[in-house]
């Protein structure tokens, strides 16, 4: 569709098993005269649309099964997609990931979409039903986020806020008024999610990457973008090192100014990998790093001391993206002019 190869990130069955997760362990506890417990049940969970639930619920050609022996239980389901625009950021905002084997990741904002459910509580009786309801409720005020990791490629997880809505109840019953009810309870959510567009890669030897808003010197403008192609080992345009993460703190921010202890060296920061690589990409060197250099971050203070080397790449290529025209905001009509600088 629209030019594109096949893509999916699985978005609305995330959305779908993130809210169901939430009411997965509810339980029921039945009492005494006296008020001390007997036995406790779990309350099962499916994703079934409430009318064809009830009539499952009520199904029984043998006339030989109670709704009593098979309540409590619970159902939801997605009623509902809409578009949600109050949440909608910059149209060409862009997201990036980088790794040494597959280079530059690149992926547009994702579209904000609001997602509605329908949590139906069957019960017997009202003991049952204020126990479950009771459950749910204070967890929201009037919403409880949950973390989703929408798109593992891109190594991002989004906080994703349900609100409860609505509550209401009603009793059905099962032939006259002497026969056993059900009692059915609503509660109606919306998800405030999103849906992904797909991930472009450039490949690799991509080194260095910097998106801002307003260019590097920060004034005006939306949407630049500078991109920096790297072959070889020649000079010191930027370079790949590996830092000791077991005893350095702190995490680099992109495009922070960085400097050396005891050294005048400075640079800055094109990608840090907080993890088991410790891999730090540096650019705009004064001098090369080397082993045993402490690196200072002048704006998060972290701190890394410099364990190797790779062989510092030589910039070959820059491409200047930049919106024209340059004071353009957001919601304006405006284009773009690129400029492309190969280097010897």
């Amino acid at each position: 569709m629209l030019g594109n190869v096949f893509f999916t990130h699985r978005t609305l069955r995330k959305v779908v098993v993130a809210f169901g997760s939430l009411f997965n362990d509810i339980q029921v506890v039945r009492f005494n005269k006296n008020r001390t417990k007997f036995h406790t049940t779990n309350v099962p969970l499916i994703y079934a649309p409430k009318e064809k639930y009830i009539t499952r619920l009520f199904s029984d050609p043998d006339v030989t099964k109670s709704v009593a022996i098979v309540l409590p239980k619970m159902s939801f389901n997605l009623d509902a997609i809409s578009y949600d625009s109050s949440r909608k950021q910059q149209t060409t905002l862009n997201n990036f990931q980088y790794s040494t084997e597959e280079g530059l990741k690149t992926q547009f904002a994702p579209v904000p979409y609001n997602f509605d459910f329908t949590l139906s509580i069957y019960v017997r009786n009202v003991e049952d039903g204020t126990q479950i309801v009771e459950q749910i409720l204070p967890y929201f005020a009037p919403d409880f986020t949950v973390s989703v990791d929408f798109n593992p490629e891109m190594n991002r997880t989004y906080n994703m806020p349900i609100m409860l809505n609505t509550v209401t109840t009603e009793v059905d019953y099962e032939g006259d008024m002497n026969t056993t009810r059900l009692i059915i309870w609503d509660l109606t959510f919306t998800a405030k999610g999103y849906i992904f567009p797909p991930v472009k890669s450039s490949g690799q030897g991509l080194i260095g990457m910097w998106s801002d808003v307003g260019g590097p010197d920060g004034q005006g403008g939306y949407g630049g973008a500078y991109i920096n192609l790297y072959t070889d080992n020649r000079v010191k345009e930027a370079q790949e090192v590996y830092v000791d993460v077991a005893n350095g703190f702190g995490t680099f921010a992109i495009s922070e100014v960085f400097t050396v202890r005891n050294k005048s060296t400075k640079g800055k920061v094109i990608y840090f990998a907080n993890n088991s690589t410790g891999l730090f990409v540096a650019g705009e060197l004064t001098e090369l790093l080397e082993p045993n250099d402490v690196i200072i971050g002048n704006y998060t203070n972290a701190r890394y001391t410099v364990l190797s080397s790779n062989q510092p790449p030589t910039k070959n290529v820059m491409i200047i993206v930049k919106p024209d025209p340059e004071d353009a905001e957001p919601e304006d009509d405006y284009g773009y002019s690129e400029s492309i600088i190969e280097y010897g």
